[in-house]
């Protein structure tokens, strides 16, 4: 992922298989008619981004009649979310494939922190042959990380380990169950992995990109009608692809996909790092992510076509990406899918797969059940070394976060409350000192290149706090382009809200990958012992 200006790289992939049964093969002239309007009375049509929040690096996968997409996260945790969808419009969070980022303290904010490291582009597969799922991915440039299920919702385990680095990795399952690997920046690497996956048996070089092309990244690996190929991404404005007819090993040709092609967000980026998936009838989509700071990387689907000589072809609308298309001709839905907005009352045993911690949490200063607790786990002045912060995407082009928040069990030095969070961040919430309570706007949190903190927050606005119950709320417009506002308000009733402070210019540099999310926090900067809950999120949109 190497990209001009940052020392990290412009990650951008997930590996992805087709979706085909292992031994049938489908001919490329016959895969891909264009989709007509489903029965059943569904949608004649979809409109893109088919997922408005930040899932980046996509890998897609189809299993029976059931699609499965895999995502970047970075520093949050769990890791590596898992969607799930029955028609590739409309999606849900299913689980997490990386349960906990135990891959060092530096994930616990613990003497280090994490930031953009992580989970970085990864990759989703499944083989039949034991009806099993498995995510392959690296961390810290050290080392290979396989984790398998029988189930997406997990349990996730840590199946091997691999002293090997398959950096930016598609993970293919061959027809014969044979499991490869395609993985590299630049030159491109095929391995071939032990029967169960646990080592390496060979790797070899099979391309080195031309100086022409600068880089390219982010591997997808694929078998269609005998033939193998590799899908790579030239960041962050383009897509080619590989193809051997020799075997996995090659030699490969390559092709171009798409090149600076206009995308279906109006001020977004080129779509691309994403993945190839067949429907049941045999046509085929390309679901990539489209560059829309300052809300992230947003989900994208195109139709594909196949050439007479077996080259894949994205379908276009007047010379660029569509902002919408024919809906997938599919199978009705089992049920609809879970919304990735609306309310959430913490009345479970367990987190909703919504919700995904900065870094990992100290599990014994939270609790759901009757709402979400939130105990102050460290002793901070500085939000970004503040553990047990909770995360959740934010809905675009425009969404509210609204909460209910019961303080009543605040102590001294405690600062709680709902965050715009990113590598520039602002907050509406609480604090308590001297044994009275404020309602506060907060801005000026802030971060140079290298993830150091070099701004705590400057407090800009001020309100009284009566009782022990509060609505705060957050409004963002994650519009690409020019730089959007983020405003705050809070309630007595939740009924009446009242702006406070200033609307906060959320930043769209794309360094930071992740893009902003709404957060709930609560830190001490005194002692720890104090407690928030929140009774109530909902996120919705206009």
């Amino acid at each position: 992922m190497t990209w001009t200006g940052h020392p990290l790289s412009r990650r951008t992939a997930l590996a992805a298989t087709t979706g085909l049964t292992v031994g049938t093969l489908l001919t490329p002239g016959s895969a891909s008619r264009a989709a007509a309007a489903p029965a059943d009375g569904a949608a004649a049509s979809y409109a893109n981004p088919v997922i408005w929040q930040d899932f980046a690096d996509i890998d897609v996968i189809r299993v029976g009649n059931t699609y499965y997409c895999s995502a970047s996260t970075m520093h949050y945790s769990p890791g590596a979310p898992v969607l799930r969808s029955y028609d590739l419009v409309n999606w849900e969070i299913a689980g997490h494939s990386v349960p906990v980022l135990d891959f060092g303290s530096k994930y616990d904010l613990n003497g280090g922190r994490g930031y953009v490291r992580g989970i970085w582009a990864s990759s989703l597969a499944y083989r039949p042959s034991n009806r099993t799922f498995y995510w392959l991915g690296q961390i810290d440039f050290a080392k290979t990380h396989v984790y398998t299920a029988t189930s997406v919702e997990g349990p996730w385990a840590r199946h091997a380990t691999l002293g090997n680095v398959y950096y930016d990795a598609g993970l293919l399952v061959d027809d014969d169950d044979t499991l490869y690997v395609a993985y590299g920046n630049g030159t491109i690497n095929v391995a071939q992995l032990t029967a169960d996956g646990r080592g390496q048996v060979r790797t070899q070089q099979v391309f080195s990109t031309p100086s022409s092309i600068g880089t390219l990244e982010g591997s997808r690996f694929y078998k269609i009608n005998g033939s193998y190929y590799i899908f790579l991404t030239r960041p962050a404005n383009g897509q080619y692809i590989l193809r051997s007819t020799s075997g996995p090993f090659g030699p490969y040709t390559l092709r171009q996909v798409l090149l600076n092609l206009p995308g279906p967000i109006s001020g977004g980026g080129v779509p691309h790092q994403g993945g190839l998936v067949r429907t049941q009838n045999g046509a085929w989509y390309y679901m990539a992510f489209v560059d829309a700071y300052p809300g992230g990387r947003m989900p994208a689907l195109a139709p594909v076509t196949w050439t007479s000589d077996g080259w894949p072809a994205l379908q276009l609308v007047n010379g660029a990406w569509g902002t919408s298309y024919p809906a997938p001709v599919v199978p009705a839905p089992p049920r609809p899918v879970t919304p990735l907005t609306g309310v959430d009352t913490f009345d479970g045993p367990a987190l909703s797969p919504k919700w995904e911690w900065n870094h990992n949490p100290d599990n014994g200063k939270w609790s759901v059940g009757n709402g979400l607790t939130l105990r102050t786990a460290t002793v901070t002045n500085d939000l970004y070394w503040a553990r047990n912060t909770l995360t959740h995407r934010i809905q675009g082009p425009t969404s509210t976060a609204t909460i209910q928040l019961d303080h009543s069990a605040m102590r001294d030095g405690d600062r709680a409350g709902l965050a715009l969070l990113r590598d520039s961040s602002a907050w509406i919430g609480l604090k308590r000192d001297g044994g009275a309570t404020r309602v506060v706007m907060v801005d000026g949190l802030t971060m140079d290149g290298s993830w150091n903190t070099t701004g705590t927050g400057t407090e800009r606005a001020s309100a009284s706090a009566p009782g022990g119950r509060l609505w705060l709320r957050a409004n963002a417009d994650i519009r690409p382009g020019a730089s959007r506002p983020g405003t705050f308000s809070y309630s007595t009733d939740g009924v009446n809200f009242t702006r406070l402070g200033p609307a906060f210019a959320m930043g769209n540099d794309w360094r930071f990958f992740m893009g902003y999310r709404f957060a709930l926090f609560n830190h001490a900067t005194q002692a720890l012992g104090g407690s928030v809950r929140v009774t109530r999120f909902e996120l919705s949109t206009p």
